[in-house]
């Protein structure tokens, strides 16, 4: 049933050729605009294919409809751009009108100025209007257009929306299934935000001609460092200077404002004092400049506000404020326009990082490894540009090999997460897992917000899209030198240590264990092919100790024994240095870079962490200075490979369920609770009845007699026909450990004796009693829901009771969870060997598991409104699963739409 919802807010988006427009309802005051789309900017031929007829009414009176005031059933977007222009101009409209018979469908139709059209400015509208009808409540949008207008129908049939047509004479009816959540749908939005946002880009990583606004005379000033780095770093096009207040600079003519440069340069680097930015941002966009790198640090809201409306009002994509600058490679380009002390050198990893200081360190041990930079983006405070932005670039330079991320803040984690996933597939992802701490989190009202930090939540975004994500900026690099030289492991992550130190490979075997790897026993062909080539004394056992003695020859020999054989997925080389005069190494690089297994390589006489050995044949080897660094790469290479195996699963919606009810009860407690809140045991119990979660049977009692005759009922379901009493009241947190249930009741008596120490403990703040049947014994477990603002619904799943905090076995997903994600949680905990039958006990009811899991998952993700959900004790059994208690939160939320384009806002300063 169709609702009525708020006007969508304004959003800016990108068209197919990179340039920004505004997606916002039409107004009265856009009356004349609308007017001159319609009657001047489309031809009498597309007026007639939008009017099915000339008609000189036609254009007014869609102008008075599409402007009129605000009614239900009835929206109207358009399209407008500034760029260039003195104000903004409209480019094209959109509107949907409910049809009063059938209140779930709505007529639709577009238009588009002429000289707008094929830059993608109806598909963006449509998309904008599909996601405010299904906030409406509306599933089915239908449109009428003439058969000979192919370009409508193209428009419709490309959207990745169910569409069909019904031929009816000259006309075709077209019937567009409003499903925004269906994959076919959100694949094709990706490929249109990609392409546009690629566009984008172009300004900004491959300019043709560059200024330097705020270059100062002074040596050593950001300006004056970046312009000269820039003209050393040989910048293929036109650099000119800014500077009112001096003739030259470093060689180069100044000129005193942008608007007196000789010609518009793609992308201007500002390094003014905060107040003048916004004002320089406004000359490039009136001159017509494409990108912005706004390297200045400091700027109030109203200053940071200001520039963000110039960039979103003239077209300019914008990295920064407060960044270090921005490096590209490519030998077309070879700019280098950051002030850190290193220079990029020319390679294969994309490197994007919001610490300044973060970039400079991983471009200085990138380049040490020769792996090197394709381009590198300081991204500062990201007013704009983002990670997300840079992988779609990588995705699509040719050059990246590598994806580099080091992320403090996310925009869009799921949009961000969807990129990453695609991209993984192509590349490495690798990511610092930097962030804040979980201060200021709802720990003590839920175990579910307890578990949700921030930490949890976004290592389970990197792990659902297959980000290798490490714990500083040492490790990451260890990973890369791995994952960019050598093949990928196995997925079983056995791994076999080999040493010419038997102390060394014992520290080596240590290490792989605590980094979750696998040393399995060699069969005995291979132990015995590996002692006929090893020196007198050595042990073939795992792992392999050559002794000292070994010879370059027999080491390698060993080595590729042990990659070929088929039982580990990687070799772990471990050398000591030795006065006998031969490195035992040289023979292993003499041979072919042909190996179908990693190998690494330890050296405890090498200098730096992680550098590389290079083969005759022009190979590498990643070489670690400690067993503990290798082993951390190779279990990264092995969760890569892993992940990569995993076939792409689907996200199950279990049968039975009832939103509509559901979506009833939501709007009734909010509307009677307008702040949000707990909700009580009744309707409690009946939303998770909604969603067929199976709750306890409870019954809801407010006085003593009522108590004693419920359990009387309950008993006779009941474990060993006893019951349980738990006491309520608003607010009410943590019952267990107040004293607020009692357990194991038998008989009329401790019923009643039960509820009486309830009123005598609690008095007042007492409103009821839950009655429940005592559950049968089995494994407690626990599942939940947070939902979180910027990532939105994590589902929390693992081992439970009274103790579920201080045991903290939990796992995490972001929802909706894939039959994947599902298992995942199910396998992870620490405890989930008891679910499996551990030491002959019978397993639980894994299928009835699962299908709890995918009912929280739809219910998250039906319900944004839901903040948490709180399942613990979840009782599984052989038998079965019961939830003993739940606890849900409702908070007045819109629901939101990751995927929907649009480009960044600044952060609402009052939810900081």
């Amino acid at each position: 049933m169709a609702t009525t919802a708020s006007p969508p807010a304004a959003a800016e988006a990108l068209l197919t050729d990179g340039s920004t427009v505004t997606i916002r309802p039409l107004r009265p005051g856009d009356h004349l605009a609308v007017l001159d789309l319609h009657a001047k900017r489309m031809s009498p031929g597309n007026q007639r294919l939008r009017f099915f007829a000339m008609s000189r009414r036609a254009p007014e009176a869609s102008a008075d409809r599409l402007c009129a005031p605000v009614r239900e059933g009835f929206l109207a977007l358009g399209a407008f751009s500034a760029i260039g222009l003195p104000e903004e101009q409209l480019l094209g409209v959109v509107e949907y009108d409910v049809d009063a018979q059938r209140p779930m469908v709505a007529e639709i139709a577009v238009a588009v100025a002429d000289d707008r059209h094929h830059q993608g400015v109806g598909t963006l509208l449509i998309e904008h209007l599909v996601h405010a009808a299904r906030n409406a409540g509306l599933l089915i949008f239908e449109a009428d257009a003439l058969a000979e207008n192919q370009v409508m129908l193209k428009v419709f049939a490309a959207l990745g929306l169910r569409v069909e047509r019904h031929h009816t004479g000259p006309e075709v009816r077209v019937v567009v299934w409003l499903d925004e959540s269906a994959e076919e749908y959100l694949t094709t939005v990706d490929e249109r935000a990609r392409s546009a946002d690629v566009a984008s880009l172009l300004p900004l990583l491959m300019p043709r001609s560059i200024a330097v606004v705020g270059v100062s005379a002074r040596p050593g000033s950001v300006g004056h460092t970046v312009l000269v780095k820039i003209r050393q770093g040989h910048f293929e096009g036109p650099v000119w200077a800014v500077n009112p207040h001096a003739e030259t600079v470093a060689g180069l003519a100044c000129y005193p404002s942008v608007g007196q440069l000789p010609g518009v340069p793609d992308l201007a680097v500002v390094a003014v004092p905060a107040d003048r930015v916004p004002d320089v941002a406004v000359d490039c966009g009136r001159l017509g400049v494409r990108a912005l790198v706004v390297l200045t640090s400091g700027l109030d809201r109203h200053q940071s506000e200001r520039l963000l409306d110039a960039c979103r009002r003239h077209s300019m994509r914008l990295v920064g404020p407060n960044c270090l600058g921005i490096a590209q490679t490519d030998p077309a380009v070879r700019l280098d326009a950051q002030f850190g002390a290193v220079v990029a050198a020319a390679g294969s990893a994309g490197v994007a990082v919001q610490s300044g200081g973060v970039g400079i360190a991983l471009m200085e041990r990138l380049n040490a490894l020769g792996i090197g930079v394709s381009s590198f983006v300081s991204l500062g405070d990201k007013y704009d540009v983002s990670g997300n932005d840079l992988l779609q670039w990588w995705e699509n330079d040719q050059r990246t090999r590598l994806a580099i991320l080091h992320l403090e803040s996310f925009g869009s984690p799921r949009a961000f997460a969807r990129t990453a996933r695609r991209v993984a597939r192509t590349m490495p992802v690798l990511t610092v897992d930097a962030g804040r701490s979980a201060a200021g989190r709802r720990g003590a009202a839920s175990h579910t917000a307890a578990a949700a930090t921030p930490t949890v939540t976004r290592q389970a975004l990197f792990a659902q899209a297959g980000i290798t994500a490490t714990s500083g900026i040492g490790e990451l690099l260890e990973a890369a030198a791995l994952l960019h030289s050598q093949p990928l492991p196995g997925i079983s992550g056995k791994v076999a240590v080999i040493s010419n130190a038997g102390g060394i490979g014992v520290l080596a075997a240590d290490a792989c264990a605590e980094a979750g790897l696998v040393l399995p026993e060699l069969p005995a062909p291979l132990m015995q092919r590996l002692i006929a080539e090893l020196p007198q004394g050595s042990s073939a056992a795992n792992p392999v100790d050559t002794t000292a003695a070994v010879d370059a020859q027999a080491l390698a020999a060993a080595v590729d024994l042990l990659v070929e054989s088929g039982t580990v997925d990687a070799v772990l080389l471990c050398l000591a240095p030795t006065a006998l005069g031969t490195d035992p190494v040289q023979e292993l690089l003499a041979a072919p870079a042909r190996r179908t297994r990693p190998i690494a390589v330890v050296r405890l006489d090498q200098r730096t962490p992680v550098d590389y050995l290079t083969t005759h044949d022009g190979g590498r080897l990643p070489c670690y200075a400690d067993p503990q660094s290798a082993a951390r790469a190779l279990a990264h290479a092995a969760d890569r490979a892993r992940w990569l195996a995993e076939v792409p699963a689907a996200v199950p919606r279990p049968e039975g369920i009832d939103r509509d009810a559901a979506e009833a009860m939501v709007a009734g407690f909010l509307s009677r609770h307008p702040e949000g809140g707990w909700l009580d045991p009744e309707v409690t119990a009946q939303l998770l009845h909604s969603y067929r979660i199976p709750l306890a049977t409870s019954v809801w009692a407010t006085g003593e007699h009522d108590a004693v005759e419920a359990a009387g009922r309950l008993a006779l379901t009941g474990h060993e026909h006893r019951v349980v009493l738990k006491a309520y009241w608003p607010g009410q947190v943590h019952k267990s450990d107040l004293g607020a249930v009692r357990t194991g009741l038998h008989g009329r008596d401790a019923v009643r004796d039960a509820y009486r120490g309830f009123v005598r403990d609690f008095g007042e703040r007492l409103t009821g009693v839950v009655v429940q049947p005592q559950a049968t014994p089995g494994t407690e477990l626990f599942a939940g829901m947070v939902q979180d603002q910027v990532f939105g619904p994590l589902v929390l799943f693992g081992m439970g009771g009274t103790a579920v905090d201080l045991l903290d076995d939990r796992a995490a997903r972001l929802a909706p969870l894939s039959t994947v994600d599902i298992r995942t949680l199910l396998t992870s905990p620490h405890g989930s060997p008891l679910l499996f039958g551990y030491r002959g006990a019978p397993p639980a009811d894994l299928d009835a598991l699962e299908d709890l899991l995918a009912r929280l998952s739809v219910l998250a993700t039906d319900l944004p409104q839901l903040t948490d959900i709180d399942l613990n004790p979840v009782i599984a059994s052989k038998d079965g699963i019961t939830c003993v208690d739940a606890r849900l939160r409702l908070e007045p939320r819109p629901a939101p739409d990751p995927y929907l384009r649009r480009l960044r806002r600044l952060p609402d300063p009052t939810q900081e």
